[in-house]
Protein backbone atom coordinates (compact mmCIF):
# COMPACT_ATOMS: atom_id res chain seq x y z
CA UNK A 1 0.00 0.00 0.00
CA UNK A 2 1.25 3.45 -0.87
CA UNK A 3 2.43 5.32 2.24
CA UNK A 4 2.14 8.74 0.63
CA UNK A 5 -1.27 10.19 1.44
CA UNK A 6 -3.15 13.11 0.04
CA UNK A 7 -6.64 13.37 1.49
CA UNK A 8 -9.12 15.15 -0.76
CA UNK A 9 -11.90 15.17 1.85
CA UNK A 10 -12.00 13.74 5.34
CA UNK A 11 -14.61 11.14 6.18
CA UNK A 12 -17.50 12.53 8.18
CA UNK A 13 -17.32 15.98 6.62
CA UNK A 14 -19.76 17.72 4.33
CA UNK A 15 -18.49 20.40 1.98
CA UNK A 16 -20.44 23.00 0.06
CA UNK A 17 -22.20 21.48 -2.92
CA UNK A 18 -23.00 22.63 -6.44
CA UNK A 19 -26.66 21.66 -5.88
CA UNK A 20 -27.09 24.82 -3.80
CA UNK A 21 -28.52 22.92 -0.86
CA UNK A 22 -27.65 24.65 2.41
CA UNK A 23 -24.69 22.89 4.04
CA UNK A 24 -26.50 22.36 7.38
CA UNK A 25 -29.41 20.73 5.56
CA UNK A 26 -27.03 18.66 3.44
CA UNK A 27 -25.30 17.41 6.61
CA UNK A 28 -28.59 16.00 7.93
CA UNK A 29 -29.36 14.29 4.65
CA UNK A 30 -25.82 12.93 4.31
CA UNK A 31 -26.09 11.39 7.78
CA UNK A 32 -29.40 9.75 6.88
CA UNK A 33 -28.08 8.49 3.54
CA UNK A 34 -24.94 7.06 5.12
CA UNK A 35 -27.19 5.06 7.44
CA UNK A 36 -29.18 3.85 4.44
CA UNK A 37 -25.93 2.94 2.71
CA UNK A 38 -24.71 0.94 5.71
CA UNK A 39 -28.06 -0.85 6.02
CA UNK A 40 -28.04 -1.67 2.31
CA UNK A 41 -24.66 -3.36 2.54
CA UNK A 42 -25.70 -5.42 5.57
CA UNK A 43 -28.79 -6.57 3.66
CA UNK A 44 -26.74 -7.17 0.50
CA UNK A 45 -24.37 -9.53 2.30
CA UNK A 46 -27.16 -11.38 4.09
CA UNK A 47 -29.09 -11.87 0.84
CA UNK A 48 -25.93 -13.07 -0.86
CA UNK A 49 -25.37 -15.58 1.95
CA UNK A 50 -28.90 -16.91 1.50
CA UNK A 51 -28.44 -17.05 -2.27
CA UNK A 52 -25.37 -19.26 -1.75
CA UNK A 53 -26.95 -21.52 0.85
CA UNK A 54 -30.54 -22.05 -0.32
CA UNK A 55 -31.55 -25.71 -0.65
CA UNK A 56 -34.73 -27.64 -1.24
CA UNK A 57 -37.39 -28.17 -3.87
CA UNK A 58 -37.71 -24.44 -4.61
CA UNK A 59 -33.92 -23.97 -4.76
CA UNK A 60 -33.68 -22.65 -8.31
CA UNK A 61 -36.45 -20.05 -8.14
CA UNK A 62 -35.35 -18.71 -4.76
CA UNK A 63 -31.68 -18.74 -5.78
CA UNK A 64 -32.48 -16.61 -8.86
CA UNK A 65 -34.85 -14.36 -6.91
CA UNK A 66 -32.28 -13.64 -4.18
CA UNK A 67 -29.70 -12.75 -6.82
CA UNK A 68 -32.10 -10.22 -8.35
CA UNK A 69 -32.80 -8.73 -4.92
CA UNK A 70 -29.16 -8.37 -3.87
CA UNK A 71 -28.30 -6.87 -7.25
CA UNK A 72 -31.08 -4.30 -6.79
CA UNK A 73 -29.84 -3.55 -3.25
CA UNK A 74 -26.30 -3.08 -4.55
CA UNK A 75 -27.53 -0.73 -7.30
CA UNK A 76 -29.47 1.28 -4.69
CA UNK A 77 -26.36 1.49 -2.50
CA UNK A 78 -24.35 2.82 -5.43
CA UNK A 79 -27.01 5.43 -6.17
CA UNK A 80 -27.06 6.47 -2.49
CA UNK A 81 -23.26 6.81 -2.41
CA UNK A 82 -23.26 8.95 -5.54
CA UNK A 83 -26.00 11.17 -4.11
CA UNK A 84 -23.98 11.55 -0.90
CA UNK A 85 -21.07 12.88 -2.92
CA UNK A 86 -23.29 15.24 -4.89
CA UNK A 87 -24.48 16.67 -1.56
CA UNK A 88 -20.86 17.27 -0.51
CA UNK A 89 -20.55 14.24 1.76
CA UNK A 90 -18.28 11.23 1.98
CA UNK A 91 -19.99 7.85 1.60
CA UNK A 92 -19.11 5.22 4.18
CA UNK A 93 -16.90 2.70 2.43
CA UNK A 94 -14.99 0.46 4.84
CA UNK A 95 -16.59 -2.71 6.15
CA UNK A 96 -15.92 -1.57 9.72
CA UNK A 97 -17.58 1.81 9.23
CA UNK A 98 -20.54 0.28 7.40
CA UNK A 99 -21.08 -2.27 10.19
CA UNK A 100 -20.76 0.38 12.90
CA UNK A 101 -23.29 2.68 11.23
CA UNK A 102 -25.92 0.16 10.19
CA UNK A 103 -29.20 0.24 12.07
CA UNK A 104 -30.07 -3.32 11.04
CA UNK A 105 -28.40 -6.41 12.40
CA UNK A 106 -27.33 -9.29 10.20
CA UNK A 107 -27.88 -12.86 11.25
CA UNK A 108 -24.83 -14.79 12.39
CA UNK A 109 -22.59 -17.01 10.25
CA UNK A 110 -24.64 -20.18 10.70
CA UNK A 111 -26.64 -21.58 7.78
CA UNK A 112 -30.38 -21.80 8.40
CA UNK A 113 -33.26 -23.37 6.55
CA UNK A 114 -34.59 -21.12 3.80
CA UNK A 115 -37.80 -20.30 5.68
CA UNK A 116 -35.77 -18.93 8.61
CA UNK A 117 -33.40 -17.12 6.24
CA UNK A 118 -36.23 -15.45 4.33
CA UNK A 119 -37.95 -14.52 7.61
CA UNK A 120 -34.73 -12.81 8.69
CA UNK A 121 -34.57 -10.99 5.35
CA UNK A 122 -38.20 -9.93 5.70
CA UNK A 123 -37.55 -8.50 9.16
CA UNK A 124 -34.50 -6.53 7.99
CA UNK A 125 -36.27 -5.25 4.91
CA UNK A 126 -39.23 -4.11 7.02
CA UNK A 127 -36.89 -2.08 9.22
CA UNK A 128 -35.28 -0.57 6.14
CA UNK A 129 -38.70 0.34 4.69
CA UNK A 130 -39.51 2.26 7.86
CA UNK A 131 -36.15 4.09 7.80
CA UNK A 132 -36.51 4.92 4.12
CA UNK A 133 -39.92 6.47 4.70
CA UNK A 134 -38.46 8.61 7.49
CA UNK A 135 -35.57 9.68 5.28
CA UNK A 136 -37.89 10.61 2.41
CA UNK A 137 -39.79 12.87 4.79
CA UNK A 138 -36.54 14.34 6.15
CA UNK A 139 -35.15 15.10 2.69
CA UNK A 140 -38.35 16.67 1.44
CA UNK A 141 -38.83 18.73 4.61
CA UNK A 142 -35.32 20.10 4.03
CA UNK A 143 -36.12 20.95 0.40
CA UNK A 144 -34.13 18.10 -1.18
CA UNK A 145 -36.80 16.74 -3.46
CA UNK A 146 -34.33 14.89 -5.70
CA UNK A 147 -33.11 12.74 -2.79
CA UNK A 148 -36.74 12.18 -1.77
CA UNK A 149 -37.54 11.04 -5.32
CA UNK A 150 -34.53 8.71 -5.43
CA UNK A 151 -35.48 7.15 -2.09
CA UNK A 152 -39.12 6.79 -3.20
CA UNK A 153 -38.05 4.77 -6.23
CA UNK A 154 -35.82 2.60 -4.05
CA UNK A 155 -38.66 2.16 -1.57
CA UNK A 156 -40.96 0.88 -4.32
CA UNK A 157 -38.40 -1.76 -5.31
CA UNK A 158 -37.72 -2.77 -1.70
CA UNK A 159 -41.44 -3.07 -0.97
CA UNK A 160 -41.95 -5.20 -4.08
CA UNK A 161 -39.18 -7.60 -3.04
CA UNK A 162 -40.53 -7.69 0.51
CA UNK A 163 -43.97 -8.59 -0.80
CA UNK A 164 -42.48 -11.45 -2.85
CA UNK A 165 -40.64 -12.81 0.18
CA UNK A 166 -43.92 -12.69 2.08
CA UNK A 167 -45.40 -14.89 -0.66
CA UNK A 168 -42.50 -17.35 -0.47
CA UNK A 169 -43.21 -17.72 3.25
CA UNK A 170 -46.88 -18.65 2.79
CA UNK A 171 -47.94 -22.17 3.69
CA UNK A 172 -49.18 -23.12 0.22
CA UNK A 173 -46.67 -25.19 -1.74
CA UNK A 174 -46.45 -27.65 -4.61
CA UNK A 175 -44.04 -29.78 -2.60
CA UNK A 176 -45.69 -33.05 -1.55
CA UNK A 177 -45.85 -33.88 2.15
CA UNK A 178 -43.58 -36.90 1.78
CA UNK A 179 -40.78 -34.66 0.51
CA UNK A 180 -40.71 -32.64 3.73
CA UNK A 181 -40.67 -35.63 6.11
Amino acid sequence: MNTQKRINQEAGTVEANALRLDQKKAEQIVDALNTDLADAYVLYHQLHKHHWNVEGAEFRDIHVFLQKVYEDVEAAADEIAERLQALGGVPHASMTTLAENATVEAEDEDVYDIRTSLSNDLEMMGDMIEHTRQHIELAENLGDYATGHMLREQLETLEEHTHHIEHYLEDDTLVVDSATN
